[in-house]
């Protein structure tokens, strides 16, 4: 039997952090916490089943949405308020972690923490595991190899002049605003934001995983980060995977997709492995 405890802190500038932490009965050496991507949110698609099957290998799965992904701390079924959203920047996204890493260790103090980071998510436990001591082991599933690959880059001209660029959301065919705030924080971060460089500065287990059937990422990305830090890194390329290794949103079925259960399989493994 798995128990669920729901959690709220105070991100970035006052705003709330909302997140749950499922474990079963058992008495675990390792936490993840689960770091979602650009579009995503704790509760989408199969990450409850997800949660579900690390608990159940006795290993607590802590999950969160950042303060600024949009999604209503009264309502936590979708992304929807875009405004927001549209003010979402890696820097606060970093300092949202940190207080959720913070706010982990001092209720877990005796658990070794990992973090397990998707898409942009995966991009940012990169740059909080290079300088955070408290994070033990990493584990990035289809991580972006630059925070300016989630845009065009020629849409940069038009989206200074009117101060908010578009994307589309393909899941729900939205047009979601991004502020201009997030391309001064990333142009303005251009060297501390570079995920090569802090791959090099891993020096703890990690774990790439990718699939080659991923339309946002290629498999070049992870091989990089793996040639960036070979001493510390498995790779693990998933054939015929996709960005999300099979799931979707909303998902209904009671089984992880086999992409996914093979993955999870794989990282529950590499977390309780001793290096």
């Amino acid at each position: 039997m798995f128990e669920k405890e729901n959690f709220k802190i105070d991100g970035i500038d006052g705003f709330p952090i909302m997140g749950d932490i499922t474990y079963s009965n058992s008495y675990p050496d390792y936490l993840v916490i689960f770091v979602h991507g650009f579009k995503g949110f704790k509760d989408w698609g199969t990450h409850q089943l997800t949660a579900n099957f690390f608990a159940e290998k006795s290993i607590y799965f802590l999950k969160f949405n950042f303060s600024h992904s949009g999604v209503k701390p009264d309502d936590l079924s979708d992304i929807k308020d875009l405004e927001l959203f549209s003010k979402n920047t890696p820097s606060k996204e970093l300092y949202d972690l940190d207080k959720v890493i913070e706010f982990a260790t001092k209720k877990f103090p005796h658990l070794q923490i990992v973090l397990m980071g998707h898409s942009r998510g995966g991009a940012i436990s990169i740059l909080q595991a290079a300088k955070d001591h408290r994070v033990k082991k990493l584990v990035t599933w289809a991580a972006i190899g630059a925070f300016r690959n989630l845009w065009k880059v020629e849409d940069e001209v038009k989206w200074r002049k009117t101060s908010v660029n578009y994307v589309l959301n393909g899941r729900t065919k939205e047009q979601m605003p991004l502020d201009i705030s997030l391309l001064d924080d990333v142009l303005d971060h251009e060297k501390d934001y570079n995920l090569n460089d802090s791959a090099k500065r891993i020096l703890k287990p990690w774990l790439i995983v990718q699939g080659t059937e991923d339309a946002a990422v290629k498999v070049e990305v992870a091989k990089e980060f793996h040639q960036d830090q070979p001493q510390t890194s498995q790779l693990m390329i998933v054939e015929g995977a996709n960005h999300v290794f099979g799931a979707n949103h909303p998902y209904e079925k009671e089984t992880l997709p086999s992409d996914l259960e093979k993955v999870c399989l794989a990282c529950a493994e590499f977390v309780r492995a001793v290096y």
